[in-house]
């Protein structure tokens, strides 16, 4: 009997009528003779709410606290799935992260999966039951609850899909990869199948549609990532090893909510040092010319103001630009080695009137950060000019 392990997004749980349609879902891969392995967001915008709950009661919540609150929306999604699963007559079984076997580190808010032991998992599945585990959580070495930062039910999924040596299915609203957000770009193109490289640079770039960490650990585990939509198409996207031949644009995204830091290359450590202890780690750092630039998603920074502060501290030679910051990036084989795509991204931002805060660009990946006004209309210009205009 093969065994599969399939996530469901936030969108895909987000209220009582689509965990039953999940419910459904599931309980027909069970009939097929397969073992199932759920993993499950938090329902719509629970985490947000929560979040926002938070910092009503506290400006600045402590990481741990953090942690136990926001571990709460996916224990409610795997329960409720597992009482949907019942009453179709599918016995089922929900577990927390931790009871899953989900081992991290120990930074709250932002932790990485060392380890996983599905044991209990494994143990129910041999009885012919469905194991709903909760995405997005782990427990640390002290036994403190974990969370692996947004997006991480994606990598919650991919590791266990490796213990379990299992296939990975990833279910949300869209039915794939598209060469650009559908929100953004009217008619994007689906991707059959995309490398992990290509992927992973989509997703650091701002993709929403996989968690780069997600992609790294089954790039290392060697395991394919079948990217569905929750309605049923029978389409998908397939990220694994092999890069398509002949394809030049992978996809065109963008990005905001981000912070650009400057400051002399020797007071790197003490920058990234004091940015740690406030939970902030840089998505992005560049050197050159004895200066560095770092890049933060400040949506996976929950203490911001005083991270900036204790950076100002420790080093007052550091620039930080965080207003009003995005960025739009175009990845492909190739394209950084492209003139042509740079001369593109520069073009589109001077249509928009933005003069690029920092140009980086390499073998993979062109990304320009810009204001996060313009970075919209920036990817529909350069999807128009390096997607659909060469097929026309």
């Amino acid at each position: 009997m093969t065994t599969v392990v399939q996530k469901y997004g936030g969108s895909s749980v987000a209220d009582v009528e689509k965990v039953r349609q999940v419910a459904a879902r599931v309980a027909a891969a069970r009939r097929e003779g397969r073992e199932v392995c759920v993993v499950v967001s938090a329902m719509g915008k629970t985490t947000d709410e929560l979040l926002a709950l938070a910092k009503r009661v506290s400006p600045n919540p402590a990481r741990r606290e953090l942690d136990m609150l926001l571990t709460a929306g996916e224990r409610i999604s795997m329960a409720l799935l597992a009482m949907a699963l019942e009453d179709l007559g599918v016995p089922a079984v929900s577990f927390t992260g931790s009871q899953a076997g989900i081992l991290t580190d120990d930074r709250h808010t932002a932790a990485r999966v060392v380890e996983v032991r599905p044991l209990r998992v494994e143990e129910e599945l041999s009885r012919g039951k469905v194991d709903i585990v909760a995405g997005f959580q782990g427990v640390s070495p002290r036994k403190e609850v974990t969370t692996l930062g947004r997006g991480g039910s994606d990598t919650t999924a991919v590791a266990m899909a490796a213990a379990l040596g299992a296939d990975c299915e990833i279910y949300s609203d869209v039915d794939g990869v598209y060469t650009a957000d559908p929100r953004v770009v009217v008619s994007p193109r689906r991707l059959d199948e995309i490398s992990y490289e290509e992927m992973q640079a989509l997703a650091r770039a701002g993709a929403k549609v996989l968690n780069a960490e997600a992609v790294e650990f089954a790039r290392e585990k060697g395991i394919a990532i079948h990217a569905r939509a929750t309605s049923g198409s029978s389409a998908e996207t397939v990220v694994r090893g092999a890069v398509p031949s002949g394809r030049r644009i992978a996809g065109v995204t963008s990005q905001r909510n981000l912070a650009l830091v400057a400051l002399p290359w020797g007071a790197l450590p003490a920058a990234l040092g004091a940015l740690a202890r406030h939970g902030a780690s840089p998505a992005e750092v560049e050197a050159h010319g004895g200066r560095a630039l770092l890049v933060l998603s400040l949506d996976n920074v929950h203490e911001w103001g005083r991270a900036r502060g204790g950076l100002l501290a420790d080093v007052p030679d550091a620039a930080v630009d965080d207003r009003d910051v995005g960025s739009v990036s175009v990845v492909g084989p190739g394209a950084g080695a492209e003139a042509g795509v740079l001369g593109e991204v520069l073009a589109a931002l001077q249509g928009l009137g933005e003069e690029p805060r920092a140009l980086w660009a390499t073998s993979l990946r062109v990304t320009a950060w810009c204001s996060a006004t313009a970075a919209p209309e920036a990817v529909r210009l350069l999807h128009r000019a390096l997607v659909e205009a060469p097929a026309g």
